[in-house]
C-alpha cells in the first residue's frame, strides 16, 4: 500500500465561515473588482462590481433572510443555473449561519422531492416559473418547507426591501458565530446508482483545498501583475463549481458567470470576458479541440492544423521531459517549427478563447494525455485535477514546475493519499466531509479510521503522482473472468473527432463491447467533406459509400483504443446509437457523468443484438481478426439509424 502526502500547507488558518472572506476583502481592498456582470443593454460588455458593493448586496439580502425567519442551521435549497445571484445569495445564507442545499435546476420532480425532504429544507430558491411548478407539485409532502423564492420574479430585491429595518449589526453578529466546523453545504451526489446521498460539508471542508491552491498556485492563473479572471460556467450545484466560486471569493479573483452551456453562448462569453484561466471538464476541452479541427478542415487548412498539433504535442513532451530532468528540452528544429506555428496557428487558437488564457484545470474524469499535450504546446497549460464531493473538491494538483501530464498530480499540502491492495484510493485530510445526511451506515462504510474510501481505483508512482484508472463499481467482468476498467478505453475512443460519447460494456459477456454516439456537428462536416471528394452516382451508392467510410472511421478509433490494452481487454463488438447520452434523457448526471446502469437498461436490446450478431459471425468463421469479429448483418445497419 502506497502512502503519499506533500508538505504542510502554507495557507492561513481559518477562524470563521466562508462568508468572512468577502467581508475581509471588502475591508482590505474595497475597490477590488470581485464580480463581473454582463451589461443588460450590451451583452458583450461586462461591468465590474467591487468587493464593497458585493458585500453591501450580501448584507441587504442577509437582512431580508433574517426578516423571513431564516435562522442558523436552517437549510435552504438553491435550484438555479450558474448566475451571479447564486453567488450573492450563497454568501448571504452563510452570513446568517444557514446551510445551502444545491439542486440541479434540471432535476426531476422525484429528485427534487427526495432532496428537499431528506435535507429538511425550510426554503428553496428557484430560477423560473418551471422551477416553481416543480416545487409546487411536491409541496404537499414537505411540511417543513415555508418559502419558495423565484429569481426571475425579483425575489432577491423583494427580500432586500423586506429586510430594510433589520440592523446591519444583526447580520454581523450571526456571521461571527459561524465556526469552521459548522455545516456550510449539503451537496447531493449525482446518483449514478440509487438515490443521491447528501454530503454534509463544513465551511472548513470547502475552504481547505481552495486556500491551499491559492497559497501555492494563484500566481499561475494570470500574467504577473494581472488580476486572475475566471468564467464560471460549470454548475454550482456540483462541488467542483462551488470550489471555483470559492477560489474567486477567497482569493480576490474576478468572477463572471455564464448560465448557458451551449457552444454559442460559451464561445461568446470567452471572447467578451476574456478569462485568464479555464476550469472545465473533459467534455468541454475535447469539444473545443474538435471545433478547432473542424473549422480548420472547413477552411482547407486541415493538413496544416494537424502538423501544428503534432508539433505542439512534440514540443510539450520535450519540455515535460526537461522539467522532470529526463531530457534536454526541445531541439533547435522543434523550437523553430513551434515558433512558426505559434505565429500562424496557436495565436489564433488562443484568441478564440479570449486571448488571455494562460492555463486551465480539468476535473470530473480523466483527461486524455495527448489532448493535454496539445493545449500545453499551444501555450495553455492545461492539466488534470482530482477531487470528490466527499472531499469538498480538490485532493491533488500538479506541482508547479514539476507537472507530469497523464496524471492528476500529487496530494495537496496537508492531504494524504494511499492506494490499497485492491487499488482503491484512500484519502485523509482537512477537507473530508462530515458524513452523509440521515445515513450513518453509508458514512461508516466509506470513512474507515479517518480515511475516506473513494471508490476510485488508481496507482501512485515512485514520486507520488496519482493516476486514476476507473471506479470500483464500474469494472467490467467478462464471462471469462477478465476484469476491464472502462474509463481508459472510453477516453481513447472520445479522442477521435467523430466520436462524441462511448460506454464500454461486457459484464457476463464473452468479450468487451462499446456503445458509441457520434458528434453531430463533426459528423455533418465529415459528410460534407466526403460528398465533395468525388462524384458518386445515385443515392443508394452514395449512402453505401458513406456507410462504409463511417464504419472504417469507427473501426480506426476502436483499433487506436485497443492498442492501449491487451487483446483480452480489447473492444470486439460495438454499436453506434442514434440518441446521445444527456441529463435530459436520464443517461448522464447533471455533472456529465455516465449513468451506466441506466444506459445498460435502456439499450439492453441493442446490446443483446450486438453480441448476437458477433456470435453469428463467430460461428461462420469470421473471428479471425478484431475487424472481422466486429461485423453485423444488413438488418443491423447502425449507421443508417445514425443519420438525422
Amino acid at each position: 500500500m502506497g502512502n503519499f502526502g506533500i508538505a504542510r500547507s502554507a495557507a492561513p488558518v481559518m477562524a470563521g465561515g466562508l462568508a468572512d472572506s468577502l467581508f475581509e476583502t471588502a475591508h482590505r481592498d474595497p475597490a477590488l473588482p470581485q464580480i463581473a456582470r454582463r451589461d443588460k443593454e450590451n451583452p458583450g460588455t461586462w461591468n465590474p462590481v467591487s468587493a464593497s458593493e458585493v458585500r453591501d448586496e450580501v448584507v441587504a439580502l442577509a437582512k431580508g433572510l433574517v426578516a423571513a425567519g431564516i435562522r442558523p442551521g436552517n437549510r435552504v435549497a438553491v435550484m438555479a443555473r450558474t448566475r451571479d445571484e447564486w453567488t450573492v445569495l450563497g454568501v448571504a445564507l452563510w452570513s446568517v449561519g444557514a446551510e445551502i442545499v444545491p439542486v440541479y435546476p434540471t432535476s426531476s420532480r422525484d429528485q427534487v422531492e427526495w432532496i428537499l425532504r431528506d435535507a429538511s429544507c425550510v426554503g428553496v430558491v428557484v430560477e423560473d416559473e418551471a422551477g416553481v411548478m416543480t416545487v409546487g407539485s411536491v409541496c404537499a409532502g414537505l411540511p417543513l418547507l415555508r418559502h419558495v423564492w423565484q429569481l426571475d420574479a425579483d425575489a432577491l430585491p423583494h427580500l432586500m426591501e423586506a429586510g430594510r429595518e433589520v440592523p446591519d449589526a444583526t447580520v454581523d453578529s450571526l456571521r461571527r458565530i459561524v465556526l469552521p466546523e459548522s455545516t456550510a453545504v449539503v451537496a447531493y451526489t449525482s446518483g449514478t446508482t440509487g438515490r443521491p446521498k447528501g454530503c454534509a460539508l463544513s465551511h472548513r471542508s470547502l475552504a481547505a483545498p481552495c486556500d491551499v491552491l491559492l497559497a501555492g498556485w494563484r500566481h499561475t492563473a494570470a500574467a504577473p501583475g494581472q488580476q486572475p479572471a475566471i468564467l464560471a460556467f460549470l454548475p454550482f450545484s456540483h462541488v467542483y463549481g462551488l470550489m471555483i466560486q470559492q477560489l474567486c471569493l477567497r482569493g480576490g479573483l474576478l468572477l463572471a458567470h455564464e448560465p448557458e452551456l451551449t457552444e454559442q453562448a460559451l464561445s461568446a462569453a470567452l471572447l467578451s470576458f476574456r478569462p485568464t484561466f479555464l476550469y472545465g471538464v473533459p467534455y468541454i476541452f475535447e469539444k473545443i479541440y474538435k471545433n478547432f479541427l473542424r473549422k480548420a478542415q472547413q477552411t482547407g487548412k486541415g493538413p496544416l492544423f494537424e502538423r501544428a498539433v503534432r508539433t505542439a504535442q512534440d514540443y510539450a513532451v520535450a519540455t515535460e521531459r526537461q522539467r522532470l530532468d529526463q531530457g534536454p528540452g526541445p531541439g533547435v528544429d522543434l523550437r523553430l517549427q513551434h515558433a512558426f506555428f505559434d505565429r500562424t496557428v496557436y495565436r489564433k487558437l488562443r484568441a478564440a478563447l479570449g486571448g488571455r488564457v494562460r492555463g486551465g484545470c480539468s476535473a470530473g474524469s480523466p483527461l486524455n494525455r495527448d489532448l493535454t499535450l496539445f493545449y500545453a504546446g499551444i501555450g495553455i497549460f492545461l492539466h488534470d485535477g482530482y477531487g470528490l464531493t466527499e472531499t469538498g473538491g480538490g485532493i491533488t494538483a500538479q506541482p508547479v514546475g514539476r507537472e507530469k501530464f497523464g496524471t492528476v498530480g500529487r496530494p495537496l499540502p496537508g492531504t494524504e493519499v494511499r492506494v490499497a491492495q485492491d487499488g482503491e484510493i484512500l484519502v485523509n485530510g482537512p477537507s473530508l466531509f462530515q458524513g452523509y445526511v440521515n445515513d450513518e451506515r453509508g458514512t461508516r462504510a466509506v470513512l474507515q479510521g479517518g480515511w475516506l474510501a473513494t471508490g476510485d481505483i488508481g496507482r501512485l508512482d515512485a514520486e507520488g503522482y496519482l493516476s486514476i484508472t476507473g471506479r470500483k463499481k464500474e469494472i467490467v467482468i467478462t464471462s471469462g473472468g477478465k476484469c476491464v476498467a472502462p474509463a481508459p478505453l472510453e477516453e481513447q475512443l472520445r479522442a477521435h473527432p467523430l466520436i462524441h460519447q462511448a460506454v464500454v460494456v461486457g459484464d457476463n459477456r464473452p468479450c468487451v463491447g462499446a456503445l458509441i454516439t457520434l458528434d453531430p456537428e463533426f459528423l455533418a462536416h465529415w459528410r460534407g467533406a466526403l460528398a465533395t471528394s468525388g462524384d458518386v452516382p445515385g443515392r443508394e451508392v452514395r449512402e453505401a459509400r458513406e456507410e462504409n467510410a463511417l464504419r472504417q472511421e469507427v473501426l480506426r478509433a476502436i483499433a487506436a483504443a485497443n492498442s492501449t490494452v491487451s487483446r483480452s481487454e480489447s473492444i470486439r463488438v460495438f454499436r453506434v446509437l442514434q440518441e446521445p447520452f444527456a441529463p435530459s434523457n436520464g443517461l448522464l448526471t447533471p455533472s456529465m457523468k455516465l449513468r451506466r446502469d441506466a444506459i445498460v437498461r435502456r439499450y439492453g436490446p441493442e446490446i443483446d443484438a450486438m453480441y448476437a450478431t458477433a456470435a453469428r459471425a463467430d460461428r461462420g468463421g469470421f473471428a479471425g481478426t478484431t475487424e472481422d469479429f466486429m461485423s453485423w448483418d444488413e438488418a443491423d445497419d447502425v449507421f443508417r439509424r445514425a443519420r438525422p
